[in-house]
């Protein structure tokens, strides 16, 4: 028989809290993540710790900040989560590439249609000018 041993809040230590919470902001991982990576077993354990030393608005639940998503109006994005932005970016974009770069190869191999490719830096034939 396995025996569950319960926890209260002065079982954390605040280097342990902070430590988590800075987690939980800077994007590495969500609130319920985070419980079940360290064995938080209160439901709401965590959400408490980032209401109280938390330095996003956590009162109304899981802010509208969410990881690889942009941040909510006024709040700068860390360095970290910047970073994570732009790979996250970076990978959709390298998705997209070899997608259709597949499309290309398709069209060749099965219907025999040509695609040309248009050097970097021309126009699609319309002059920037309005008269």
């Amino acid at each position: 028989m396995v025996t569950v041993v319960r926890r209260t809040q002065r079982d954390y230590s605040l280097a342990f809290k902070l430590s988590v919470v800075d987690q939980v902001e800077k994007g590495e991982m969500t609130y319920r993540q985070a419980q079940d990576k360290y064995g938080i077993q209160g439901c709401s354990t965590v959400l408490v710790w980032l209401r109280k030393h938390g330095n996003l608005d956590w009162s109304q639940g899981t802010p509208s900040f969410h990881p690889g998503k942009t941040p909510m109006p006024n709040t700068p994005l860390t360095p970290e989560q910047r970073i994570k932005e732009l790979e996250q970016q970076l990978a959709d974009t390298q998705q997209k590439a070899e997608f259709f770069e597949a499309v290309v190869d398709v069209l060749k191999r099965d219907y025999g249609v040509s695609i040309v490719k248009k050097p970097r830096g021309k126009s699609s034939g319309k002059s920037g000018k309005r008269g």
